[in-house]
Order: C-alpha cells, then sequence, then structure tokens
C-alpha cells in the first residue's frame, strides 16, 4: 500500500470535516449540517470553547481564524434562517438585494430575509435580521456568488410597496439597465407597474402581508 493509499484510509479528523463543510459557505457552517455529517451539537460546543469555531447565532458556527469577504453576513444570514429544519424557499430581499446587485446606494441596518407565509422559524432571530413573509416563486428567485436573492424586478417592487420610495425605485432600474441587469422591456415594464402601485397600500407583491423586523420566535 503506498502513501496516497494509506492517506485516503485515514480517518478524517473532525475539523478536516468542518473545514469541507464550511468552505462552500466562506467558513460558516450549520449545526445540521455537522450532524448530517456525524458530528454532534456537544462536539460543536466543545471546539467554540476551544476558540476553534466561533458561535455567530444559535445554530451557526463558523471555522475560526477563517478569513471572511463581504458576503459573511449576508450568508450567515441565509443559514441562520435555513438551520434546525428551517423553510428552504428563502431568498435575500428588498434594500439588501439592491445593494448586493450594486443598484442603490442604501446602506440599510438590518438583513432584508423573505421566507414564506407559513414558515416557523424556530431559533431567535438575531436582531440585524430584517424577516419578510410571502411566498416566493421560483421566478422571483435569482442567484448571486451562491447565494438566493430576489430577481431584480422583485426586488424593486418589494422595495417599492414596502417603502413607497419611488424615487428608489426608479433609480435602482436606471442603475439596473446601466450594469446589463434589466433590458428596455423589462425595465419599461417595471416602470409602468410604479406608475399604477406606486399609491397602493404597503404589502408583499403576491398580496401577503409583510412583517418587517419580526418578532423573535424560540
Amino acid at each position: 500500500m503506498d502513501a496516497k493509499e494509506q492517506n485516503e484510509e485515514m480517518p478524517r479528523s473532525r475539523m478536516d470535516q468542518l473545514f469541507a463543510l464550511a468552505e462552500e459557505h466562506d467558513g460558516l457552517l450549520t449545526s445540521r449540517e455537522a450532524r448530517a455529517a456525524g458530528i454532534q451539537d456537544s462536539v460543536l460546543v466543545r471546539l467554540a470553547q476551544r476558540g476553534r469555531l466561533e458561535r455567530m447565532t444559535r445554530g451557526v458556527y463558523r471555522i475560526a481564524h477563517y478569513p471572511a469577504d463581504r458576503l459573511a453576513q449576508y450568508r450567515e444570514a441565509v443559514l441562520w434562517a435555513k438551520a434546525s429544519q428551517g423553510p428552504e424557499c428563502i431568498a435575500l430581499s428588498h434594500e439588501t438585494a439592491l445593494v448586493l446587485y450594486g443598484i442603490s446606494d442604501a446602506n440599510p441596518s438590518r438583513v432584508s430575509l423573505t421566507v414564506p407565509t407559513s414558515a416557523r422559524l424556530r431559533r431567535k432571530r438575531p436582531e440585524w435580521v430584517a424577516i419578510h413573509r410571502a411566498n416566493l416563486s421560483p421566478q422571483d428567485i435569482g442567484e448571486y456568488e451562491g447565494l438566493p436573492v430576489t430577481t431584480v424586478s422583485r426586488s424593486v417592487m418589494d422595495v417599492l410597496l414596502a417603502t413607497h420610495r419611488t424615487d428608489v425605485a426608479r433609480q435602482s432600474i436606471r442603475d439596473a439597465v446601466r450594469e446589463g441587469l434589466l433590458n428596455s422591456r423589462e425595465a419599461n415594464s417595471l416602470r409602468r407597474t410604479i406608475a399604477r402601485t406606486s399609491s397602493v397600500p404597503s404589502s408583499s407583491t403576491n398580496g401577503s402581508q409583510v412583517k418587517v423586523h419580526e418578532a423573535a420566535t424560540n
């Protein structure tokens, strides 16, 4: 048996397993993912006590000293919502989505997430996460560097209906066209929709009421 075969048969350390899980999310992992890999919650707790892991929010950990990137907080928000059997059909949305696309100068204090209207988020909500409820269709969700994000069109309308800021919506459309994220037909359709709905009371685009900064649920 050569050295390569010996290495392949050697059991991987717990940290090696956790590193493999965390690579997909830039150093972040959930206790749910760890359990699926055969690593119990008690092991994560001990590693956190030893400084090998950092507990970010309940059910979400970061590999200690793993270099964080500019999207780390967004990834943490998504993992938090999906932790412990959380809803799968979620997306970063509203002002957060516009910022990710680079078509807004907004600097929101919270990361906006849209989850299904019937979703039960069992874990305490971090104060920096804002929950919006709506039943997104697959056509409403895109991807940005591996993150689920509402599409440009959906994001613009969500912000308009939640804030009534037609100036922000129109500016985002102009920037999206300039960046090649919307074509002229899509932009014109959005502008017509804005003209028709700018006076409609705040709600989600599918008629579901939006709960912003939803109270934490345990």
